[in-house]
């Protein structure tokens, strides 16, 4: 495990580095490694990258029971057309048990607990078995993701520390676009109908014109993160 300060010594390194570079140099070094996808044409595009570099590469999909028809089906497509190792995580309740907990539509009264329960404990348990999670995280994206680097160490609530790595970092929502059609690569529908960031269904809506990008994602309450990239520590 490299130590936090072999990460800030060598940040300038990783920096420099491509996106498939900083992929392959994780790949070279580490065995137990991760990436989370939500399906998005960034994830989308990160897995391209990943498949030239490790066929078997383990891609882990938060199956929180509310994403769009459309992100199933593409989840589905990419799974059955590019063969890839897909780890599907789901959480520890049905949405019913969950209604009979907290009453219906938990994500209008209280989005953080829901999030808590369908997303980020499941990605607690995953975390847990990785020394490497990578994530499609841009600086772009939001005010609450514009200083991230590209290789950081984070504590995890067990008292671990993992390495994150998030090899798209300094990319635009413009290359993330460029690299899908360059590539001809499979996305999202939903992104034609101006949604910028797809997460679940209740959750989502169209972006603005003018608006960041992550903005279509719980408008009105306040929260910019459904907290899978707040929980950990970083060091």
């Amino acid at each position: 495990m490299f130590t936090k300060e072999f990460v800030k010594e060598k940040s300038d390194y990783f920096e420099n580095l491509s996106a498939e570079d900083l992929l392959r140099w994780v790949y070279e070094n580490f065995e137990n490694v991760g990436f989370t996808s939500s399906f998005s044409a960034d994830d989308v595009s990160i897995i391209h990258m990943i498949k030239d570099i490790k066929p078997d590469a383990l891609i882990i999909f938060i199956d929180t029971d509310y994403h769009f028809p459309e992100t199933y089906q593409l989840v589905k497509k990419i799974k059955n057309e590019w063969d890839v190792n897909l780890k599907i995580i789901k959480p520890l309740i049905s949405i019913e048990e969950q209604e009979k907990l907290y009453g219906e539509k938990l994500y209008e009264k209280d989005p953080d607990k829901c999030c808590e329960i369908r997303k980020v404990e499941p990605l607690k348990r995953v975390l847990d078995d990785l020394d490497v999670w990578i994530t499609g995280m841009r600086r772009d994206q939001s005010p609450t993701r514009a200083n991230i680097g590209k290789v950081e160490t984070h504590k995890l609530p067990s008292g671990r520390t993992i390495l994150k790595v998030n090899p798209i970092a300094n990319w635009t929502r413009k290359d993330v676009w460029n690299y899908v059609h360059k590539h001809n690569l499979p996305y999202n529908p939903l992104y034609d109908q101006n949604y910028l960031s797809i997460g679940c269904a209740p959750c989502t809506r169209p972006v603005l014109e003018g608006e960041d990008e992550r903005a279509g994602r719980w408008a009105g309450k306040g929260k910019l993160e459904c907290g899978l990239h707040t929980f950990t520590q970083k060091e």
